[in-house]
């Protein structure tokens, strides 16, 4: 048992690059997850973390250990999340990768309602943009739109079946600026736009009848999309220009008045997203539970 505690104490440290981020996810200090890491790499005689004042990064060997040792200790815990089956309610941790959209769209509707069902499970959230493998990681299952999925991968739709984006101003810059008919009309107007998290600043796209436009149009502000997109809401409601996001990011801004549709007849729609996870024979309790839970729960 000291073995697998200090394993998944390296795995925790390599996996969240230091020791004080690793302390807070594991809810241990960073001193102790530090004994566990010397401990380690004097049974196994070699160093396995590269430690600096700014980072820690995996030796050659560590990642080697790395590699192999996600996926063994999740069939370890697996084994182990067999007992639940004997509880008369369902229990224990699960962790979930999901984009920053996600986070803010579509959870907030179902882990209050599912954290008050099930008190006995402990759900750890992780909203990133990073495009990872869930299973190497440690994840018990992530949350992707449909042309980010990976094909062997069970899936499970969660939150509304279809989305659009959306573009909104404030209407006192339409008012002054005016309000344009079609999408080539943005080319005269302050834009906001969004760069994604690899670095392309992706063009505004528009859809009418059949037709689909991509409109780059110019502005004021970049942004780095889901990690400050706040800010563009907050510019485009102070008058700033022309904001382009998910309408579901926008629609409490909308319907309180502060921000007014712009080419609302163009906006494209696209399939809502889906809860993904390994297809294994054994589900664990908590990921089994959650699963039941979003398919009883009604989006409309």
């Amino acid at each position: 048992m000291d073995d697998f505690s200090d394993l998944t104490a390296f795995l925790t440290v390599a996996r969240e690059g230091g020791f004080r981020s690793a302390a807070r996810a594991s809810g241990t200090s960073a001193s102790r997850l530090g004994d566990a890491i010397r401990r380690l790499e004097a049974r196994l005689g070699v160093r396995l973390l590269h430690r600096n004042t700014r980072s820690v990064t995996p030796t050659d060997a560590g990642a080697r250990l790395l590699e192999r040792l996600a996926p063994a200790l999740g069939e370890v815990r697996s084994a182990l999340d067999v007992v639940n089956t004997f509880r008369d309610r369902p229990a224990g941790r699960l962790r979930l990768n999901v984009p920053m959209a996600a986070a803010r769209l579509i959870l907030p509707r179902i882990v209050q309602p599912f954290l008050a069902k099930y008190p006995d499970i402990s759900l750890e959230v992780t909203a990133e943009e990073r495009l990872i493998d869930v299973i190497a990681e440690g994840y018990d299952a992530g949350i992707r739109y449909e042309e980010r999925l990976e094909q062997d991968m069970v899936v499970v739709p969660i939150g509304p079946r279809t989305q659009r984006y959306a573009a909104a101003a404030s209407p006192a810059y339409l008012d002054r600026r005016g309000r344009p008919k079609h999408p080539r009309d943005l080319l005269e107007h302050d834009c906001l736009r969004g760069r994604l998290l690899s670095g392309p600043v992706p063009a505004w796209e528009f859809e009418r009848r059949g037709e689909t436009l991509h409109v780059e149009p110019k502005g004021p502000l970049l942004f780095s999309l889901n990690t400050s997109t706040d800010l563009a809401v907050e510019a485009a409601v102070a008058g700033g220009g022309i904001v382009y996001l998910l309408e579901d990011w926008l629609r409490p801004y909308l319907d309180r008045g502060e921000l007014e549709p712009v080419l609302e007849r163009w906006w494209p729609s696209f399939s809502g997203p889906f809860l993904y996870y390994a297809g294994r024979k054994h589900l664990p309790v908590p990921l089994r539970t959650l699963v039941d839970f979003i398919k009883s729960t009604p989006w409309s």
